[in-house]
């Protein structure tokens, strides 16, 4: 038996065929989606990553890919291309500055509300994102240059049982019961509960589970912080029962989550889409003219009186309350009057 060599020819075939794919995977690393790249731009590009091609080589490539990748040009002069809009986020293989900012945003704020099958899944991008962001010809780091801040007064997380979260999350994804070992506040023992999981949601630093026991008839949506449970087993055989009708907006906005205020509790709809009018002394709201209250905000500065007055639509609620507190003495007069009551009685009488 007779071991085969490759003859100069095929040799030199196989290394074409080798460079070809390496030049024309880095073409289409240097396409972006939204932006348009003139030939004589990827061109360049690809002489300053050491591929040694003509122009013509270069449009032929991108006549080449486009019937394979969505890909598309342009009708310019010189000729553009980009990624198509609707292409797959699987068939990209550039990640830009702006997606990779996201991606770590999203990663450093919002991994602990994502269910562990899907974080598992983002967990390539988030390390793309990484690497996008370190390796950018940019002077500064990036990943040290972008930060959400609280608008509060910032709170070290609780801890809580990975094992925990993660049943919970699964059982959530799933519809099915859980039974849990579970502490209550000012109580030393964890008690035992069946619960049918409906909803997740997260308040400041703390996570919450909406859930009904599945001994009460009631149904009553009732509220459990997550790092309170000690231990979470799924009932693979049990399908929760989610209340009829349970909409998770509906019942934020009227209260559920505590952020009702006991003074319109008796209005319509809970004060739900409320006109309100604030009257601030001299520019005390001009905050407001940037970051809106409302779509159908309007504003109005009275020079001779010099104060500044603030129409819109919101929802009553206590975060209201505690939010229009903090102008203090700058905020000069609040409609409707319970509205105004709730802001200027203080703590004693709540």
């Amino acid at each position: 038996m007779t071991k085969s060599k490759d003859t100069p020819q095929s040799q030199r075939t196989a290394n074409n065929s080798t460079a070809t794919t390496a030049r024309q995977w880095e073409l289409l690393n240097l396409l972006e989606r939204g932006s348009w790249r003139g030939t004589h731009h990827l061109h360049e590009q690809l002489s300053l990553a050491n591929f040694d091609v003509s122009l013509r080589t270069v449009q032929r490539d991108l006549n080449a890919l486009s019937k394979r990748f969505p890909i598309e040009k342009n009708n310019a002069n010189p000729q553009g291309w980009r990624w198509k809009e609707d292409a797959p986020v699987q068939s990209l293989p550039h990640m830009n500055l702006s997606q990779a900012v996201a991606f770590n945003m999203v990663e450093a704020n919002l991994a602990q509300l994502l269910p562990p099958a899907i974080l598992d899944e983002l967990f390539p991008w988030f390390d793309l994102a990484r690497r996008q962001l370190k390796d950018s010809k940019i002077t500064h780091n990036w990943l040290d240059r972008v930060r959400i801040e609280p608008a509060t007064q910032p709170l070290i997380a609780p801890e809580i049982c990975r094992e925990c979260k993660d049943s919970i999350y699964q059982a959530i994804f799933y519809e099915r019961q859980i039974t849990a070992c579970y502490t209550r506040r000012n109580k030393d023992n964890p008690g035992e509960y069946v619960l049918n999981p409906i909803a997740i949601v997260q308040r400041g630093v703390v996570i919450y589970l909406l859930a009904t026991k599945v001994d009460d008839e009631q149904q009553i949506i009732r509220t459990f912080a997550l790092h309170r449970f000690t231990e979470v087993t799924v009932d693979e055989d049990s399908k929760a029962v989610i209340p009829d009708n349970f909409d998770l907006t509906s019942y934020l906005d009227s209260g559920g989550m505590g952020f009702a205020h006991y003074l319109f509790k008796d209005l319509p709809n809970h004060g739900k889409n409320t006109k309100i009018t604030l009257v601030f002394n001299g520019k005390a709201g001009t905050s407001l003219t940037e970051s809106r209250l409302s779509e159908d905000q309007i504003v109005t500065d009275d020079e001779e009186h010099n104060t500044q007055t603030i129409t819109a639509t919101v929802n009553l609620t206590s975060q209201l309350v505690w939010w229009l507190r903090g102008f203090g003495k700058k905020l000069i007069s609040i409609e409707p009057e319970i509205l105004e009551r709730a802001v200027k009685q203080d703590e004693a009488g709540m």
